[in-house]
């Protein structure tokens, strides 16, 4: 029986590799693609650790290259959801009551296995299925995820150190249980770390979970889940269950076992998720916990005190790494008259340079689009937009799908702030631009904050420290991550816990211990040391 209070180790960010030219990790990256692109691998689901192939199989295919095949997945149905609730439920009790620990080491380990030996597994399986330059695999599938199971472990510790006051006579405190029933955990294709978070945060303090990754990122997904199993997690904790929506979301959103939801995705499927638990509470064991992050339509907000090099650089950055496919990507800017020629002229010749091809080159900025459902989708928007006498297109806005999904990065010029591209989220490498008159700063302002229903993500630029002020407090309710002379992308595990409120989500804040206590259940527990052995009150003694 262990006697001592255990401390989590200090969790410090993973380094990032820049796999430069002639560095050791650039050589072992490139053999580890070459190795996963030279073999296809059948992807089964995993409940109670166990593998299940259904038969109902799809592809996966590169999204860069239509010919590279790697390999194929099975999907769930209803049988194995319910396979899946009865295996999480089984597991629930022996890892509920685990010492805390214990847990930890598991993840502790998973996090230095990734780190380790796992890295360049990890990273060439994003790159590959997700079509990720390598470093933004790198900084994404390795580095940020490792950084969730070291830091949420550490962050679970200190929240259970909070403990009441206990007044002379009583000893009151409090002990952090996970939810009973289990966790649905929904994740999206643009970024491996959250595929490994949203399943593991709720089963860090004991939780169990079933885990669907989106069809198009199932590839990498289903490495996460081999390296936790080689890290030790018990059979049942976590259940991978790939599939279409409707097949895996249906049944589970109707099992009275449902405890909470941990998504990431569209902001339609998320309503319609939280609309079906609704319709089925009154038939459900508990009030499901449902944490959610959707999408974005997000802002660069720029004063004629901005500089112009460095805002071209955030700019380009933010609008068009990995695609443009990050639910904070820069979507919509507004700038001075004022600065609007010297940055056109900067930021034009700056985009022409950026190159576009398979990731496995390493000289692209710019892959893929991850299907051709996004495909389409991204294109009728720039389709939109040349017909328009209200928009003019300065740069891209041609796309290629004969090999993979191909979108130039592509530049809208409207002269209507509510023009389309400006409200609506296109997640892609489109950026639409309002130039604005600067004596209407201010109106301007107000136009950021309420063109769009979302709230997720949003950057100012300026040198005068009052128009900060200005324009921090204008848009205090626009972005749940904020950007100060900084592009609006790239938040860090342990620096800017990340989520956003409107319509793009309920603000949990990922990466911080605000999150992980939505998966704590707490009972507060009151000791009486001597117990009264009279009823009565002394105000009692007379009338």
């Amino acid at each position: 029986m262990s006697n001592a209070y255990f401390k989590v180790p200090t969790p410090v960010n993973e380094p990032v590799y820049d796999y430069a030219p002639g560095t050791p990790e650039r050589k072992a990256l490139k053999d580890k693609l070459a190795e996963l692109q030279s073999q296809e691998i059948e992807v089964p689901l995993i409940i109670g650790g166990k593998e299940i192939f259904t038969g109902r199989t799809a592809e996966m295919r590169t999204p860069h290259n239509h010919k590279i095949k790697l390999g194929v997945y099975h999907k769930a149905t209803a049988k194995e959801v319910q396979m899946a609730i009865d295996a999480a439920l089984e597991a629930r009790k022996a890892w509920a009551e685990m010492p805390w620990e214990d847990r930890v080491a598991i993840f502790l380990k998973a996090a230095d296995l990734l780190a380790g030996p796992w890295r360049y597994t990890l990273n060439a399986a994003t790159m590959l299925g997700q079509s990720k330059t390598a470093y933004q695999s790198e900084i994404d599938a390795v580095a940020e995820l490792v950084d969730f199971w070291r830091f949420n472990t550490y962050y679970m510790a200190r929240l259970m150190e909070e403990q009441p006051y206990s007044p002379r006579g009583f000893w009151n405190r409090m002990e952090y249980r996970p939810l009973e029933g289990f966790i649905f955990a929904v994740t999206p294709f643009n970024f491996t770390s959250i595929a490994g978070n949203l399943p593991t945060a709720p089963a860090i303090v004991g939780n169990v979970a079933l885990w669907k990754p989106a069809s198009s990122a199932v590839y990498s997904a289903y490495f996460i889940m081999k390296l936790l199993q080689e890290a030790g997690l018990p059979d049942g904790v976590i259940n991978f269950i790939p599939g279409s929506g409707a097949q895996v979301g249906d049944p589970v959103l109707e099992s009275e076992h449902l405890a909470g939801i941990h998504f990431t995705g569209s902001t339609n499927t998320f309503q319609a998720m939280w609309r079906k638990v609704g319709e089925n509470i009154h038939k459900m064991k508990y009030y499901p916990r449902i944490v959610g992050e959707t999408g974005g339509k997000d802002f660069i907000f720029v004063h004629p005190s901005a500089k112009i090099k460095p805002l071209v650089v955030a700019t380009i950055r933010g609008a068009f790494e990995y695609q443009g496919q990050k639910c904070s990507a820069a979507s919509r800017m507004y700038i001075p008259e004022s600065l609007w020629p010297e940055f056109k002229e900067m930021y034009i010749e700056e985009v022409k340079k950026i190159k576009m091809g398979e990731p496995t080159d390493f000289r692209n900025f710019m892959t893929a689009i991850i299907d051709r459902g996004a495909f389409e989708t991204i294109t009728s928007y720039i389709d939109y937009a040349q017909k328009s006498d209200e928009a003019e297109i300065i740069t891209g806005g041609k796309y290629d799908d004969s090999k993979g999904f191909f979108i130039e990065p592509t530049t809208i010029v409207t002269t209507n702030p509510r023009f389309k591209t400006m409200e609506e989220e296109i997640f892609g490498p489109v950026l639409t631009i309002y130039v604005y008159k600067d004596e209407q700063f201010e109106e301007t302002l107000e136009l950021c904050d309420n063109t769009s229903p979302y709230g997720l993500t949003g950057a100012i630029w300026a040198q005068d420290r009052q128009a900060l002020r200005v324009m921090s407090d204008k848009l205090r309710n626009a972005a749940g991550n904020f950007y100060i002379n900084d592009k609006p992308t790239a938040a860090v595990v342990g620096q800017q816990p990340f989520g956003g409120a409107r319509a793009s989500g309920t603000n949990d804040k990922a990466g911080s211990y605000l999150n992980m206590i939505r998966w704590m259940n707490v009972r507060s527990i009151k000791e009486t040391m001597v117990p009264p052995e009279d009823w009565t009150y002394p105000f009692m003694g007379d009338k």
